[in-house]
């Protein structure tokens, strides 16, 4: 399956949720114990940005049963995820020196996600799932202990929360917002690459939202900051859940007002305007100077795919 036909264009990865969450069995602790020991019950078991996947020769598979997970070392501290044709699915971290073990072995593997989710190693309705585990299982990481007090922190509500037991503070997991958008003028659109990026990859400019700013402002400010571009017709195309480590990238598009960029170093090593015939190019991976688009794993290869081939943002 080419990366095209698992990420159709207005599909990126992390969308396609096909879990029940059923949020009311959080608070039943007896029934999710009942739940663990059951056969049909899965987890994904999560190491930093890393999956433990069970290997069958050239196979892999993401989704283990309890005994497996645990036979390969992952914490019994389980969070659920919710229910698939009626099995519940859990989200599982591991201890590193336990991920070291599992190193070198022929039945398992510690997987990087990205690299698997662009390759099809993991079907693409299970990306959402993954999403959540990876999520879930790195807040609860981070966030042993109280804010408020300092005390140690306990798992709560088959995971979707943390709670004090000296100061009784509630802590929940967070989603960071971060807008991305492909701001075009006329027939030609504005992508940066930062140095990080693969050689020759050019992307959608991005940036997290602040405190009390709006979607469309965090857009006109980023854009500003990062490519001196003052821009107006901010438009919202859709989200795409992002776990690293737990973000929702809000895809928007809008209208350049001036041509001049002027890039800010610190945060991009280039930015320049693509016509719609080289952005074509470069999502083909078919530009004559070696240039590439995003991923279509990512949402900015949709915004960008959408103006490419539909023309529907910027042709204000």
């Amino acid at each position: 399956m080419s990366s095209s036909d698992a990420f159709p264009l207005g599909h990126p990865a992390f969308v396609n949720h096909v879990l029940d969450r059923a949020a009311h069995l959080r608070t039943k602790d007896d029934r999710l114990m009942a739940l663990e020991s059951d056969s049909r019950t899965r987890a994904y078991v999560v190491f930093r940005d890393s999956l433990v996947v069970k290997r069958d020769g050239e196979a892999t598979r993401a989704l283990l049963t309890i005994d497996e997970a645990l036979k390969f070392g992952a914490n019994p501290g389980t969070i659920f995820l919710g229910l698939r044709d009626g099995a519940a699915v859990f989200g599982m971290g591991i201890a590193a020196a336990a991920a070291e073990k599992l190193i070198g072995r022929d039945d398992v593997a510690v997987s990087e996600l990205r690299g698997m989710a662009m390759q099809g190693a993991i079907p693409p309705q299970e990306l959402s799932a993954v999403a959540m585990a990876k999520s879930l299982v790195n807040w609860h990481q981070r966030h042993g202990f109280c804010a408020n007090c300092g005390a140690k922190t306990a798992m709560r509500e088959g995971g979707w929360k943390r709670e004090c037991p000296s100061c009784k503070a509630e802590h929940f997991p967070r989603t960071d917002p971060v807008v991305i958008m492909l701001v075009t003028k006329g027939d030609k659109c504005l992508m940066g690459r930062q140095s990080r990026f693969p050689t020759g990859m050019y992307s959608c400019l991005a940036g997290f939202v602040e405190a009390a700013e709006t979607i469309e402002d965090a857009v006109r400010r980023e854009v500003f900051e990062e490519a001196g571009i003052r821009c107006t017709d901010v438009a919202y195309y859709m989200t795409q859940p992002w776990p690293y480590p737990s973000s929702l990238m809000i895809g928007c598009t809008a209208r350049a007002l001036n041509d001049d960029i002027v890039v800010d170093r610190i945060e991009l090593e280039d930015a320049r305007w693509f016509d719609r015939d080289e952005a074509r190019l470069m999502l083909t991976r078919k530009h004559p100077d070696g240039l590439a688009g995003p991923h279509p794993f990512a949402i900015a290869h949709h915004l960008l795919g959408r103006w490419v081939h539909v023309g529907e943002s910027g042709d204000r």
